[in-house]
């Protein structure tokens, strides 16, 4: 953070609480049941930069792709601000309607607020500083509406009647008396606002300026971020108001809509839609967005934290099926950062290359025997003559981690190029043989050898068949590809493709088949149209396949044949599943079913779970019980809950009164020989009905018109 002072000093930049007590709690998580302090603190720290480097390039990231449409909406503000004082007819109509954007974000609606901060920040600081943002759901009636907007352009309190006003000056006599809520109030300020900012110093920012020889004013921009969401009547009353005011006041509308443009017409009639000036704006679409993230932030060897296939596509089948939320996915990957880190004691070598062998060389004789109990490094021990050195000596151990550790990040470096490369040349291909975005391709490679396949297969086959042209175009693709790449095998790559595409280059434009060939391509197909015989038609069919077979292929076809065995022998080098390299667990993190877990909520088994064993949430001993028993000391509706199961379709509620005065009378210590022993109070009978009442909320049983002493059971079956 920069500084200015005429006096030397110690300035002191405290953290954000926000960001303290995240890292503060990120910390916890690492130490609480952690074998080693020192193991631990690494890993906490390297999760940390993780995270800070994952939020940091999504912001990035999110503010790039938001850029051409912002800009776009800047120029739209910019404009309609200064064609309002312009003398010809069409601005002078113009100028009578209100300006109004219709900004389509998509129905990836926890990723407009990041979209709307950013466009809020750009317009105050580039545009005007009268902005005003609203939600639907504190903008119920007209006058919250009204007030809403007064509250956040003029930044005082509003009174939406008498009454209120009377109330806000009895609380706080110190406050100042509080402004009525009409339009009429921000236009008094407004011109006020307006008069103080062009009489203030030169030095300070003016309320108005001088754009191409015209007077511009500030205009006020009011942002409805969820449209769909508005009761349409107040949004048409407040729109009516606002034309009313449209010649005293630079009013402008910005309509977040995430599912269609024609929403404004299905809630605004010709009447009221006559009155604004719409223009739409149209943002990347979700899929585009996420498309860019993992090509950014998760297909690329600079970041170590790796997924494997089945958690990346439980996030992938999220986002698709659920919420269409980069932003989400954004979480669902942090989730797996901090489960794979705290999981997983080696994970202190998923670091750059240079920090991860110093780390090998700090493990200490726990983690090394965890190392040598790993799947991927009992498979390769099995390869080695020397399994027994490795098994006792700790020193050649660390040697060879190191040699292992290097080896994959080799293997990162030199499998992301010829992945975007094989997604080159086939996502060009009619149906997309290995998938259309590359996130599809990535998930076939994590998952076995895409060679095997038979869509590679069948890919192979189509690369042989395309032309000259087409052809250079991919390759010189790939070239662009693999140039920025340092990596000796990659470069050795680049020049032999460099090489092939010289070749291409030199090649004629068109490739002449020799007469002979041609003859003897024809002539059966001449024969073929004289009246034959089955066997005769068989001889002349299997003659022609013996033709094509010896057909003398042309220089373009070889060379054509040679680059797509080159590109072949590229895959079967470098695209090899992860999990065939040893020590892969240390980057990749594998348990889906943890992230699914989180991630798709399930409220009813969640629900069930805590009413028939509170001990899991309450960690209470006196709750400790067997295996579907609930202790008489469990809460109200724990009880009434396991009682519950055993009725059937429909509960009599005597009966299950009696039953739980008498599982709490047991709980209470009272004698069951006593008379009193069972019997219903008035304190039991409340909390029992406090008890079922809360069980009707959350949706297990509700009233019923058959008995009124009975209510009906909705759900069945356990956790």
């Amino acid at each position: 953070m920069a500084t200015s002072s005429f006096s030397r000093g110690c300035f002191v930049f405290k953290p954000s609480a926000k960001k303290k007590k995240m890292t503060v709690g990120l910390e916890r998580y690492f130490t609480h049941g952690s074998e080693g302090s020192e193991s631990s603190e690494v890993r906490f720290k390297i999760c940390l930069d993780l995270w800070n480097k994952v939020k940091m390039e999504t912001e990035a990231l999110q503010d790039e792709l938001n850029r051409n449409i912002l800009d776009s909406l800047l120029e739209f503000t910019r404009k309609c601000s200064s064609t309002r004082d312009h003398s010809d007819w069409a601005s002078q109509m113009r100028a009578s309607e209100i300006p109004t954007a219709a900004l389509v974000l998509g129905v990836n609606v926890p990723d407009h607020d990041m979209t709307f901060q950013s466009l809020s920040d750009l317009l105050r600081h580039s545009v005007t500083p009268h902005v005003a943002s609203l939600q639907a759901k504190e903008c119920g009636a007209l006058k919250h509406l009204m007030k809403r907007v007064l509250e956040r352009l003029m930044g005082t309190v509003v009174a939406v009647g008498d009454e209120e006003e009377e109330e806000l000056q009895q609380t706080d006599p110190e406050l100042q008396k509080s402004v009525h809520c009409s339009l009429t109030a921000l236009c008094d300020w407004y011109i006020s606002k307006t008069k103080k900012s062009s009489c203030s110093a030169p030095g300070k920012k003016r309320s108005s300026s001088v754009v191409d020889g015209q007077h511009q004013q500030h205009p006020v921009v009011i942002i409805f971020k969820d449209l769909e969401a508005f009761n349409p009547r107040v949004l048409q009353d407040f729109i009516l108001i606002c034309s009313r005011y449209i010649q005293r006041l630079p009013l402008m509308f910005i309509f977040g809509i995430a599912t269609s443009p024609s929403t404004i017409q299905h809630m605004l009639p010709n009447s009221v839609s006559s009155l604004l000036c719409i223009e739409l704006f149209q943002s990347l679409s979700c899929t585009q967005h996420l498309t860019t993230v993992i090509d950014k932030l998760i297909l690329t060897s600079s970041f170590p934290f790796k997924l494997s296939g089945k958690v990346m596509q439980v996030l992938v089948s999220i986002f698709l099926y659920h919420d269409f939320s980069v932003r989400n996915f954004i979480k669902g990957l942090q989730l797996a950062l901090l489960e794979h880190f705290h999981s997983q004691p080696l994970s202190s070598l998923c670091c750059r290359k240079n920090e991860a062998q110093l780390n090998v060389q700090r493990l200490g004789p726990a983690d090394l025997e965890r190392i040598r109990q790993l799947p991927s490094f009992k498979r390769y021990l099995k390869e080695q003559e020397e399994q027994d050195n490795l098994m006792t000596d700790d020193a050649h151990l660390k040697d060879v981690c190191q040699k292992l550790i290097k080896d994959l990040h080799k293997y990162h470096k030199n499998y992301y190029p010829i992945l975007r490369c094989l997604h080159c040349l086939t996502s060009s291909l009619p149906r997309y043989p290995l998938g259309k975005q590359i996130r599809e391709l990535h998930l076939i490679c994590l998952e076995k050898n895409v060679w095997e396949s038979e869509d590679y297969q069948s890919a192979m086959k189509l690369l042989k068949m395309l032309a000259k042209g087409e052809l250079i175009s991919l390759l010189q693709t790939c070239a662009e590809v693999l140039q920025p790449v340092r990596s000796k095998k990659m470069k050795n790559a680049l020049v032999q493709l460099e090489e092939l595409l010289a070749k291409l280059k030199l090649l004629d434009a068109a490739a002449e088949v020799a007469p002979s060939v041609e003859e003897n391509l024809t002539a059966p197909v001449r024969n073929l149209q004289k009246k034959t015989d089955l066997f005769q038609l068989q001889k002349m069919l299997l003659e022609m396949n013996e033709s094509r077979r010896s057909k003398r292929m042309s220089p373009f076809e070889i060379l054509r044949n040679e680059a797509v065995d080159f590109v072949d022998s590229l895959v079967k080098n470098h695209l090899s599943p992860p999990e065939s390299k040893p020590l892969y667990e240390v980057c990749y993190y594998t348990s889906s079913a943890t992230v699914r877990r989180h991630l798709n909520a399930t409220p009813r088994t969640s629900i069930q779970a805590a009413l028939s064993s509170p001990y899991s949430y309450i960690q209470n001993d006196s709750l400790k019980t067997e295996d579907g028993t609930v202790s008489n000391a469990a809460p109200d509706i724990c009880i009434a809950y396991k009682l519950h199961l055993e009725c059937g379709r429909l509960i009599n509620l005597y009966d299950w009164l009696e039953a739980y005065s008498t599982v709490v009378s047991a709980a209470e210590g009272s004698n069951p020989d006593s008379d009193g022993f069972g019997k219903v109070d008035e304190v039991k009978h409340a909390r029992f009905i406090r008890a079922v009442s809360e069980l009707e909320f959350l949706g297990f049983i509700k009233a019923t018109k058959k008995k009124t002493d009975h209510v009906a059971r909705l759900t069945w079956g356990g956790c």
